[in-house]
């Protein structure tokens, strides 16, 4: 283009609007009617359809027991419970937890649309159902694992168990002391009496269908009051400052825990069992407690009545104390876990407590003639009781207040006690003495070098893949229903890639 010549500029803007090129318009205003086959919404090797063909081949006679829609009968027909089931399962699959989002999804998701037949489903059902039926969710659990044992995914030879903290569905402050709970609670039961008494009123300014969603919620809110102060006498009777003691008004049953990254918060204990032949999981529990040190029996409980006894369980440093190795020596269970230095335990807290090295228990020596100790400052220690650990015995040694209080090294021995220096003699049982020579062999390490790979893989599967990092239900029976849930749909996805897509994907090639 030349600037000294505008009649030539302005002939090529012409040719340049001329040649502008001509475009489909998008009209997102018009209505259009497309015909669907509803079966070709999803690929033949699509996971949805191993769901449904896995659900529908099982004995599903206790979800159908409770429905009262009965052929030859009036009224509406239930939601089937093969396609329920399907639903949460592949929900789970697919990251989603919400039975609301479910919902919206029945409306535009192909694999949704697929399972559903087009038709929509309302939340209330799907979140009614998947916090019921606990006793047909645990059976339908067992089944899917003897279909995973039949094919070759679970053996039973080695187990590793592990647990993970999931978040509760309760906020940090949902969490108060017994004055404040018992002032909520009147609060509570003041606000019910008050529906019920405008209910009772001939022109009340609501609906009656508003007026039950009110008294129902404010019922709700009072019986979960009336747990909280339940739960919170269970609390102070464990707790070492009883008055400072807190319970939560939105889930009762949730505890503080330890978090990751450092953080604490209102959490339920998941504990949960695999397999180590394919990292199928062979148990599922709760837990209340924030410590693993009490659950390994409960874990094997529960593993016995899904299949049967595995000849090995491993478990790390939170599991493996003196009871879990005399428990599993009884039940004739080989343990395989790290068991904690004893001696370091004690010489860290000792010197916690202003203690020096050299007035750790390895400094007293023991005369067994005697049956006392005898300290580095020459004073001597005797015997003053016993007391039973599991089936290991221990004995106690303390030396007199007045040699302790007249000792210059006190500052350094005993520097916060008023009594004389005590200190604990061990014998251990033979289960114990027999874990830790097991333990001490190359094969032992071998094997516990395993459990990081197998026993973390689920909690991180049902975290990353699931979305589970935060309970949607309440209650310590509705978590360990969503928890099974979880348990169920990682079994299931793990059959689909194992064994079901394989067979599937050649069944195509040969066709």
């Amino acid at each position: 283009m030349d600037p000294a010549n505008p009649s030539s500029a302005l002939a090529s803007v012409a040719v340049a609007e001329a040649a502008k090129p001509r475009l489909k318009a998008i009209d997102r205003q018009q209505m259009q009617l497309h015909p669907v086959e509803v079966d070709r919404l999803v690929e033949p090797d699509h996971a949805v359809r191993a769901i449904w063909e896995l659900i529908g081949q099982r004995d599903l006679s206790r979800f159908y027991a409770p429905i009262r829609a009965l052929q030859g009968v009036a009224g509406r027909e239930a939601t089937d419970p093969q396609l329920l089931i399907s639903l949460w399962v592949w929900a789970y699959s697919d990251g989603v937890s919400s039975a609301r989002e479910i919902e919206r999804l029945c409306g535009y998701h192909p694999a949704y649309q697929w399972l559903t037949g087009l038709r929509g489903i309302n939340y209330h059902t799907l979140s009614d159902f998947r916090s019921q039926h606990q006793a047909a969710l645990h059976e339908l659990f067992v089944e899917v694992l003897a279909v995973m044992e039949q094919a070759g995914l679970v053996s039973l030879q080695r187990v590793m168990h592990d647990g993970t903290k999931v978040k509760a569905n309760a906020a940090d402050n949902s969490f108060r002391r017994e004055a404040t709970l018992e002032q909520h609670l009147e609060r509570a039961r003041q606000q019910v009496a008050e529906l019920e008494r405008e209910a009772a009123q001939p022109e009340a300014e609501v609906s009656r269908r508003q007026q039950q969603a009110r008294q129902r919620a404010a019922r709700e809110k009072q019986q979960r009051l009336e747990r909280a102060l339940e739960q919170l006498k269970q609390i102070q009777a464990h707790s070492d400052e009883p008055e400072k003691a807190r319970a939560s008004g939105s889930d009762p049953e949730a505890r503080i825990m330890q978090l990751p990254k450092g953080a604490c918060g209102p959490a339920y204990n998941v504990q949960i069992s695999t397999d180590a032949e394919q990292k199928v999981m062979v148990g599922v529990g709760i837990s209340q407690c924030s410590s693993d040190a009490g659950e390994l029996e409960p874990a094997l409980d529960r593993v016995q009545a899904n299949l049967g006894t595995p000849a090995e369980m491993v478990v790390d440093a939170g599991f493996t104390n003196a009871a879990s190795i005399e428990a599993m020596d009884r039940r004739e269970v080989d343990l395989i876990g790290s068991l904690p230095d004893r001696q370091t335990q004690v010489e860290t807290a000792l010197k916690g407590c202003g203690v020096g090295e050299e007035f750790f228990p390895k400094a007293f020596v023991y005369d067994a003639s005697q049956d006392s100790y005898t300290c580095p400052a020459g004073q001597q220690l005797s015997y003053r009781g016993r007391e039973k650990q599991g089936a290991s015995m221990r004995y106690r040694y303390r030396a007199e207040k007045a040699d302790c209080a007249g000792c210059p090294l006190k500052a350094h021995c005993c520097p916060h006690t008023n009594k004389g220096r005590s200190i604990w003699r061990v014998e251990e049982s033979a289960a114990l003495t027999a874990f830790k020579q097991k333990m001490a062999s190359l094969e032992a390490q071998r094997i516990y070098k395993q459990r990081a790979g197998v026993a973390e893989f689920p909690n991180a599967w049902i975290k990353e893949k699931f979305g589970l990092r935060q309970f949607r239900l309440r209650g310590l029976m509705k978590v360990g229903i969503e928890a099974l849930w979880a348990g169920l749909t990682y079994n299931i996805q793990h059959w689909i890639r194992l064994r079901w897509r394989p067979q599937r994907q050649a069944a195509l090639a040969g066709g």
